[in-house]
């Protein structure tokens, strides 16, 4: 489908999405957004839904201005891929092995490493940076800086929620790794050290929803955002690089006869701020729930534990600042899931899956997300399917 223009009153809101499905809220929302007296363009991905501040699936474009609520509170958060010289036919018929050597490899939940990871120990990771990042910790926000050791230790971990490992086939058969994090609790805390810094300054006094407060250019605060912004950023996307090569030193060892060889790794933020230049303005783009799908770019658009993901290749559609959706996207809430479901629904919702099937992860059922095949289809214009997986190993935070 191409995209339906409903009014706003600074900007027109173009939604990838059948307006009369999006819940009232979320849509309140985006009428809020679009009343930001900075705002260029919002576009709406097909798997929005409400969130804090600003929609998730929302991809807002501002001048000389930046919404820290609509980046989202675990800045960076994406995913990342790689296909494997591994087939279905080279998997045992037993997973829970394999599942088991993951999770003792890599942290879930509130996890962490006994000791940092030492990247320079791991095969194909890039070292050259390591140090420089770690001393640009220095120049975060001081509230947070007591949390470096801790986040030292996190890195390299996956966090809880929807965060999740899994090895998957194509439909080729193909074996290929994927996972989906971010910035763990440090980004968090920057994330909300900031807005509360942004929510009480003089311009934003007057807005329809104090969690839209935004840092305006030329301003320390800006410059402060924008400086830890960018650094936790950099956390996910470690945090990922990290896990990746944990991800396929388990690989390589479970399958020491088969020789394993990986591919280039594909990864996305879909948690972020980026500076980009559309209709000759150089704007501050917030993707939340979004990725970036620049004509030729890969990207990862997976689906719930059950159902499968995407690899996708954009197309460089303008008039959605060349993005496209992060996921499913959730038709209910985490609590709504929980009262609805139970711990046998999602037995055989994930039937074939090896992954965890109690109540502890009843909230991320697949029936709590929205259809993944419908979400791709409502997006045709913004990108194209290199690649339907489906997973058989998922384990989740």
């Amino acid at each position: 489908m191409s995209y339906v223009e409903v009014p706003g009153a600074e900007v027109p809101i173009r939604m990838w999405a059948d307006p009369a499905t999006i819940e009232g809220a979320a849509m309140q929302q985006l009428q809020n957004v679009a009343t930001l007296p900075w705002i260029k363009g919002l576009a709406v991905m097909p798997d929005v839904h409400y969130g804090k501040g600003a929609t998730v699936g929302s991809v807002i474009a501002m001048r000389d201005a930046v919404c820290p609520a609509a980046v989202g509170v675990d800045i960076g958060c994406g995913m990342s891929a790689v296909k494997t010289s591994l087939t279905a036919n080279d998997l045992p018929g037993d997973l829970s092995h394999l599942r088991s050597r993951i999770e003792q490899a890599i942290p879930v939940g509130r996890g962490m490493h006994d000791e940092p990871v030492d990247p320079a120990r791991l095969h194909g990771v890039a070292t050259s940076e390591w140090d420089d990042f770690w001393k640009r910790f220095g120049s975060v926000a001081e509230a947070v800086r007591f949390r470096q050791e801790r986040a030292t230790k996190q890195m390299g971990t996956l966090g809880s929620g929807n965060h999740f490992v899994e090895v998957c086939h194509d439909t080729t058969g193909a074996v290929w790794l994927m996972l989906h994090s971010g910035s763990r609790n440090i980004g968090k805390e920057l994330a909300e050290h900031h807005i509360g810094v942004a929510q009480r300054l003089p311009h934003n006094q007057g807005l329809v929803d104090r969690d839209l407060a935004v840092f305006v250019a030329d301003t320390p605060q800006m410059a402060a955002y924008r400086n830890d912004l960018y650094w936790a950023q950099e956390y996910a996307k470690y945090n990922r690089t990290l896990m990746m090569a944990l991800l396929k030193d388990v690989i390589r060892k479970e399958f020491k006869k088969a020789k394993p060889v990986f591919e280039p790794e594909i990864s996305c933020h879909h948690n972020y701020v980026a500076e980009e230049r559309y209709g000759g303005m150089d704007l501050l783009v917030t993707r939340k729930g979004a990725i970036r799908a620049g004509s030729g770019e890969y990207g990862i658009i997976p689906g719930s534990m059950g159902t499968g993901s995407y690899i996708v290749k954009g197309l460089g559609n303008e008039k959605a600042f060349n993005s496209a959706s992060h996921g499913a996207g959730r038709r209910m809430s985490r609590n709504a899931a929980k009262r609805r479901f139970t711990a046998k629904d999602l037995e055989e919702q994930t039937r074939g899956v090896e992954c965890r099937k109690d109540s502890g992860v009843v909230d991320e059922i697949p029936g709590a997300y929205k259809p993944i095949e419908q979400v791709i289809e409502q997006q045709g214009d913004l990108v194209e399917v290199v690649a339907k997986l489906k997973q058989v190993v998922c384990v989740k935070g």
